[in-house]
């Protein structure tokens, strides 16, 4: 496991944070030390990740938002501030994920993907970088093996993947001289709500979905949790525009 710099006094957003990778992120920074401001579109979920995360005496926000309107992105990061008066890092991790035939997705499915997986992180870096600058801060993308290997039955989400990977690296480039640090955090699959919509899939062909199988398992949420906490703190001043790859070999070969 990574080492976690103490985080006593900084404040980090967390995007997904009502289960799955965003929740156990948000308790691996709330043992560090770290306020948090937690937003989902699910209220009860965040709930019960806040009372989580306030057992480790840290102070931590909710906020119930639909990344699929990306509007409400500069405003989720305006009430963090105004909470805690200052941002530390951000850490894009919710995600949606519909399996599909691609001639059979609605448009409403593809424009959702775009917005929550795409369109949102970018928002919410836009509206955090100049205060990401004032406290030397980080971003931290989760984005997927998918955006490394063709995935059947995955194309849109696979998509923005690969582009929230190239987005984490552009801005990487573009920030290379001034004090504030992106990276990402590509996993395999877990064992998430968001993966088990594959299930789901209307009569798949096996031998596709057999590509995509991980030899080796699914990966552990806490192991990637371990990384994108490490990630979005000092411990991490040598990383910037890395995209760490935990996905137990399967983008091997």
């Amino acid at each position: 496991m990574p080492a976690i710099a103490d985080m006593h006094g900084k404040t980090v957003l967390i995007t997904g944070a009502a289960a799955g990778l965003g929740r156990a992120t948000a308790l691996k920074l709330a043992a560090a030390g770290a306020n948090l401001s937690l937003l989902d579109i699910d209220a009860g979920g965040l709930d019960q990740s806040a009372t989580l995360a306030g057992d480790f005496g840290v102070q931590v926000q909710v906020q119930e938002v639909n990344l699929a309107e990306t509007a409400n992105c500069a405003p989720a990061v305006a009430a963090a501030l105004e909470r805690f008066g200052r941002l530390d890092a951000l850490c894009n991790v919710a995600a949606v994920f519909f399996p599909r035939h691609s001639a059979q997705m609605s448009d409403e499915e593809l424009d959702t993907t775009l917005a929550v997986n795409l369109a949102a992180p970018f928002k919410l870096i836009r509206a955090a970088i100049p205060h990401l600058l004032e406290t030397h801060g980080a971003v931290v993308n989760v984005t997927s093996c998918a955006a490394f290997m063709g995935q059947a039955y995955l194309a849109a989400y696979s998509a923005t993947k690969a582009g929230l990977t190239h987005m984490t690296r552009s801005l990487a480039m573009e920030y290379m001289h001034q004090p504030i640090r992106f990276n990402a955090v590509a996993p395999g699959g877990m064992m998430t709500a968001l993966a088990a919509g594959l299930t789901r899939l209307e009569d798949p062909d096996p031998s596709l979905l057999g590509r995509i199988a991980p030899m080796r398992g699914l990966v552990e949420i806490d192991d990637v949790a371990d990384m994108v906490a490490f990630l979005a703190s000092d411990a991490a001043r040598g990383y910037h525009g890395a995209c760490i790859n935990i996905d137990n070999g399967i983008t091997a070969g």
